[in-house]
């Protein structure tokens, strides 16, 4: 009997402990999830605000072509960027756990640099957007007014490349609430300056888009000011040591954007195929009212995408693989509780959410004719995000690219065009291809994820934060030799 109670009382300990460590972990994802979650909400929606502006007041011609700029290019070049400035998420998230605190304002600044040339290098596409599109097939006035709009698109593009890497900075030590108030701050700004320069002055297509540009760039100056404030364990200011042993930077940055771009990319050549069928333009339309709602819902799994990262990049830097292995299941089951319920959600709205963008009947029935498959794509859309966050927070962006050109390249889009175009069922037929390479992705990031030696993952992880570690303390005493670089 005795033994029988003293077994009750261990279970119950084993119990209240796990709900213990289940509630610690839950806090501090939510601490990097939530302000990710409404800043990249905010982010999204000054785009589809803009969207919805030009929709409502400006043309049909002028939607598609926004849509087709967007959703093509800019999400091509976003994606870069975007994959680019993760490498400071795998550097900054390790470097903080192990408590070297000065190296994360060195690696903002080499990512500032890098990202900055990168988009420099890049400028080529906005200028000559009209023919590319053109060589691709679209309409010529779809193109026309496209180049137009990716002229106004370079200002975005370097707010982003500024933004990526202040938010990531931030999320690292877990300091990122300030980045909500100014996406709050921003977003209003950009409601208000739309309506005042698209409706209330008539600028049209031009006030549309300047006001996107000021509604993006203004939380980037706060950000900014806040670092460097309020920051000063991490920020010691500007430093030299961000021009040296720029390569390893360079490489490290390569494999992390080839990684999150083949994802970006994934859906930008779904909408070029969609914009070559007949009825081109209602169906760009419905693609990109499709996209933009199923992206709302991503935002969310894109702040547990940044919480996934943070937290196994803190974990393994600190050297626990234990909580590194914790976090990952915390955090992939509260995205997924989360997409089952937009799930249920969107599978009965059907096309009613699509009046928010347009008043065509047509796109409207398009998009209720995709519901069943865009609410699907919000259940999977709930734990890839957070498998690939652990990827980054582990360093392993070089071996999902791989397996994101085989499952989205290799299967998902020729799947798209075998039901969209050989079987006819137009952009149906393209949404189900995505979903497939999206789906094969999953299981393929879930078998990794869960066949991976974590104690080796922890070796690997104090190995790179302490060969940066002594790089930067040889090069701040002057020595000419750069041992980063050898090993590399």
């Amino acid at each position: 009997m005795a033994m029988n109670d003293e077994l009750g009382e261990k279970l119950l300990q084993k119990k209240e402990s796990l709900r213990k460590r289940v509630w610690e972990e839950s806090k501090k994802i939510w601490v990097v999830a939530g302000p990710a979650i409404f800043t990249k909400f905010s982010t999204f929606s000054t785009y589809i605000i803009t969207q919805a502006f030009i929709g409502h007041f400006v043309g049909s011609t002028e939607l598609a072509a926004y849509a087709l700029v967007m959703i093509t290019l800019c999400r091509f070049i976003t994606g870069i960027l975007l994959g680019m400035a993760s490498a400071l998420e795998t550097l900054c998230g390790q470097a903080y756990g192990a408590k070297q605190y000065n190296m994360l304002g060195v690696f903002l600044q080499r990512s500032w640099i890098v990202l900055f040339f990168t988009t420099i290098l890049l400028l080529p596409l906005y200028i000559f957007t009209t023919p590319i599109l053109e060589a691709f097939g679209q309409k010529k006035e779809i193109a026309q007014v496209g180049g137009t709009i990716a002229l106004w698109a370079i200002g975005p593009t370097f707010a982003m490349a500024v933004s990526f890497t202040c938010q990531t900075f931030l999320q690292a030590q877990s300091k990122n609430v300030i980045i909500t108030y100014l996406a709050a701050f921003s977003l209003a700004i950009h409601v208000l300056l739309s309506w005042l320069l698209t409706v209330k002055f008539e600028f049209g297509l031009n006030g549309a888009m300047m006001s996107l540009v000021l509604g993006l760039w203004l939380p980037n100056i706060g950000q900014i000011i806040f670092i460097m404030k309020k920051c000063p364990e991490t920020w010691k200011g500007f430093s030299i040591l961000a021009f040296k042993d720029l390569w390893p930077v360079v490489k490290q940055s390569f494999s992390s954007g080839i990684m999150l771009c083949l994802e970006v990319w994934y859906s930008s050549i779904l909408v070029l195929l969609t914009g070559n069928m007949k009825d081109a333009e209602v169906s760009l339309s419905a693609m990109s009212i499709c996209l933009n709602i199923n992206g709302w819902e991503m935002m969310i799994a894109l702040g547990f995408f940044a919480a996934a990262s943070v937290r196994v990049a803190n974990e393994l830097g600190r050297g626990s693989s234990r909580d590194a292995k914790f976090s990952i299941v915390i955090n992939a089951l509260t995205s997924f509780a989360i997409g089952f319920i937009f799930f249920l959600i969107f599978l009965f709205l059907k096309k009613k959410l699509s009046y928010i963008f347009t008043s065509d009947s047509d796109v409207a029935n398009a998009v209720g004719d995709l519901s069943f498959w865009l609410a699907l794509s919000m259940l999977l859309n709930s734990v890839q995000p957070v498998l690939s966050g652990v990827s980054v927070g582990a360093g392993w962006q070089s071996i999902v690219a791989y397996v994101n050109i085989g499952c989205y390249y290799l299967i998902g889009i020729p799947v798209g065009v075998v039901i969209g175009v050989v079987y006819n069922l137009g952009i149906k037929g393209i949404w189900i291809g995505m979903l497939f390479g999206t789906f094969v992705q999953t299981i393929m990031l879930i078998i990794i994820t869960t066949k991976t030696d974590w104690d080796k993952q922890v070796e690997i992880a104090q190995w790179r934060v302490n060969r940066w570690a002594i790089n930067n303390a040889q090069e701040s005493n002057g020595s000419g030799t750069s041992l980063l670089a050898n090993q590399e």
